[in-house]
């Protein structure tokens, strides 16, 4: 596949050309096709949207398996602060010691406890033999953008196969529960939006592989591939959505789908 339309960018910039509506990203399809007025509130900033304690990780686990420890290193800092001489122990996040130096830090900080965790995560994915060779050859974190049915949008690819196609990368409690995660959180929807916007920018349709890893012991990885037939099922979803928004934009009206009297038909 030629990879001149791939786009290397910061995060933030990416993610912020999200949150203001200017490009359609697989998570705003989500919002939209719960709600409409979900969509309209985030996107005009009526919700503020901080990012969790484990999003933050989860995107420094992602960096340390995805692109390796050098990466790493250039991003974070993995340390739990200064070191109070009269204990030997770290000061505490509330003391003004700890506030100056966290301000001096130019790379997000990981405590070593954190990254004892992100690299059982690391060593489980890559001593797994499917999920190891999906992950030997490709680009990591590629930006891909296209209008698509009408849309101007956006992906982020975790990871981008020269073989075998998008890759990404979950995190679950459990294997045994993760394909009801994948219903549950949607990723079928996301992976097939990945797919079609990748499909216009390139003309190529591609295969796409889950990668999941568990959060707890013993830290199991497994790898599901989703079979084309079930991204056409998704894919039909998202693009009735994208005529839905369409639609919202040119009327101006972003219902919440409850508008109307609904009746509850089992116990």
């Amino acid at each position: 596949m030629n990879t001149d339309r791939f786009l290397t960018i910061p995060a933030e910039e990416y993610h912020a050309a999200s949150r203001c509506g200017r490009y359609m990203s697989s998570h705003n399809l989500a919002a939209f096709r719960e709600s409409p007025e979900l969509y309209r509130r985030k996107t005009n900033g009526e919700i503020a949207e901080g990012e969790s304690p484990a999003l933050a990780l989860g995107r420094a686990a992602h960096c340390l398996i995805l692109e390796g420890r050098a990466a790493f290193d250039e991003q974070y800092l993995v340390a739990d602060g200064p070191v109070n001489p009269k204990t030997g122990e770290p000061y505490g996040k509330a003391t003004k010691a700890y506030a100056e130096w966290i301000a001096a830090q130019t790379r997000e900080i990981v405590s070593p406890r954190d990254f004892g965790f992100i690299v059982k995560l690391q060593k489980s994915v890559w001593l797994h033999d499917a999920a190891s060779a999906l992950l030997d050859d490709g680009v990591s974190e590629a930006t891909v953008r296209a209008e698509y049915c009408g849309v101007p949008c956006q992906i982020r690819m975790d990871w981008f196969s020269r073989e075998y196609g998008i890759v990404d990368l979950k995190t679950c409690d459990s294997l045994k529960w993760f394909e009801g995660d994948c219903k549950r959180f949607g990723y079928v929807f996301q992976m097939a939006f990945y797919r079609a916007v990748l499909r216009e920018a390139t003309g190529e349709t591609v295969s796409v592989h889950l990668i999941a890893v568990e959060k707890n012991e013993p830290f199991s990885t497994g790898v599901w591939e989703l079979p084309g037939d079930v991204l056409d099922q998704a894919e039909k979803v998202n693009e009735a959505a994208l005529a839905r928004y369409r639609k919202c934009l040119q009327t101006g009206e972003w219902p919440t789908g409850y508008e109307e009297v609904r009746v509850i038909t089992s116990l």
